[in-house]
């Protein structure tokens, strides 16, 4: 009997050695693959290095040049836009401090601790990041600040009388930003880069992004920026103009309302779902340079409330029965597009959900499935379809008179195209011959019938 028990606890002994080996074995590997190096960038995207250093100055002279183009009395393309004779007229302090202050704000909010907590999509070493995610509790407390200013008769529509101003405030912003993430990068493991922005180019890197997740504590730059600042600032503008419109003609024209309601729509969808970006190709592959935090920072807001100012200043306004289709279109769009991101989030977070199980799928060497019915079995990218048809209905009211008001559904089209290019390509890296048989299946990649 006490040679059995003094066996039994050798053995006992023993398997916890063996279990104790095995863990740390394990600890080991993973370790090691966290400190695994980033491999260099073998395909570049947008002509390169000599792509990206024309891109850099490009895309600042479109938002000027655009917005230019487009002012009050006069909004073509045939005439070359009038420059400013003095550089007072594009810079202001008063407008510095507002676009400083207003990042402040944001970055305060983001950093409440308020809202869930959720962990990102697993990055190549398994290690899942965290996301507080507020921004709808920070959409509601800045547009309640707005009108609480208004109210209170402060003067919060200066952001509108000094729009130029404010807007260089952020392109100088996003330069800034750009240069300290790349110096930043410089400093951080080799595993911490971004597969994209890790080419060894100084130009390319620092468009592309050179590190994929730069944080500062605990405040991600990357997530912060792609829908706080930017995006919430869209609607700040939409409302200064709106309240603009009522104290020049003591009411809200319907045109420029219906588009600032849409516009608002679209932002408390992204803000409401914000955990849905956690998946999207920025945060999960592209790292954080000047492409993204000019295009978060300055593109997004400065650009895309072009509608609303153009009919605030040409006071151009359709009547209701050709601004009710207008609705209607929008209203579709959204409809598919909400529709179609749900059901793939849904999918994302959970392949086995029952809400789900009648949904088809192909089987994939990584053990991801892909959808290929419901709304994906419709195209590839039915939400581009939605996010297109919103677009486009932004845009309508402001007629046929001008292409300028239809800049963004024109430019977003390019964009969607070259992005789903792009995740094209990458799904066929990763997925193989089950992609080949993805797209045998679905054969339209966002329009179907036509695209």
């Amino acid at each position: 009997m006490r040679i059995a028990n003094i066996v039994a606890q050798e053995k006992q002994e023993s398997s916890k050695t063996v279990e104790k080996i095995t863990m740390e074995a394990k600890t080991n590997m993973v370790g090691a693959d966290k400190e695994k190096p980033v491999p260099r960038t073998t395909h570049y995207e947008f002509g390169g290095p000599i792509g990206a250093f024309f891109m850099i100055f490009l895309l600042p002279a479109t938002v000027y040049l655009v917005n230019l183009a487009c002012r009050k009395g006069k909004c073509t393309i045939l005439e070359v836009p009038t420059l400013p004779k003095s550089i007072s007229m594009l810079v202001d302090m008063e407008a510095t401090f507002i676009f400083l202050g207003w990042f402040v704000f944001q970055a305060l909010l983001a950093l409440l601790p308020l809202g869930r907590v959720v962990e990102g999509q697993p990055l190549k070493s398994g290690q899942r990041l965290k996301y507080r995610l507020n921004g709808f509790l920070a959409l509601v407390i800045s547009l309640l600040a707005m009108c609480g200013g208004f109210y209170f008769k402060l003067p919060v529509t200066v952001i509108y009388k000094k729009f130029f101003k404010v807007m260089t405030a952020a392109v100088v912003f996003s330069f800034m930003l750009s240069l300290f993430l790349y110096i930043k990068s410089r400093f951080v493991p080799p595993s911490k880069l971004s597969v994209p922005g890790n080419s060894g180019n100084v130009i390319y890197d620092f468009f592309m992004g050179h590190e994929l997740n730069p944080r500062i504590g605990p405040l991600d730059l990357k997530f912060f920026c792609e829908l706080r600042p930017g995006l919430i600032g869209w609607v700040m503008l939409n409302v200064a103009m709106l309240l603009e419109a009522y104290q020049q003609g003591g009411s809200l024209p319907p045109a420029m309302t219906m588009v600032c309601v849409f516009q608002f729509i679209y932002v408390a969808d992204a803000l409401w779902f914000e955990d849905a970006i956690l998946t999207t190709m920025d945060i999960v592959h592209d790292g954080f340079g000047f492409m993204l935090a000019f295009g978060d920072l300055a593109w997004v807001p400065f650009l895309y409330c072009l509608q609303p100012r153009f009919l605030l200043e040409s006071k151009m306004s359709l009547p209701w029965y050709c601004l009710a289709p207008i609705a209607v279109l929008n209203v579709i769009g959204y409809f598919i597009f909400r529709s179609s991101n749900s059901q793939k989030n849904e999918f994302r977070k959970d392949p086995f959900n029952q809400k789900l199980a009648h949904l088809e799928t192909i089987p994939t060497p990584s053990g991801k499935r892909l959808l290929v019915s419901g709304w994906w079995g419709l195209c590839r990218k039915p939400n581009y379809l939605g996010d297109l048809m919103m677009a486009l209905a932004w845009s309508l009211p402001c007629g046929f008179n001008n292409i300028i008001p239809y800049f963004y559904p024109i430019y977003f089209l390019i964009l969607l195209i070259h992005r789903e290019r792009r995740d094209d390509a990458d799904c066929r890296r990763k997925y193989g011959a089950s992609w080949e048989r993805y797209c045998e299946r679905v054969r339209y990649r966002i329009i179907p019938y036509i695209y």
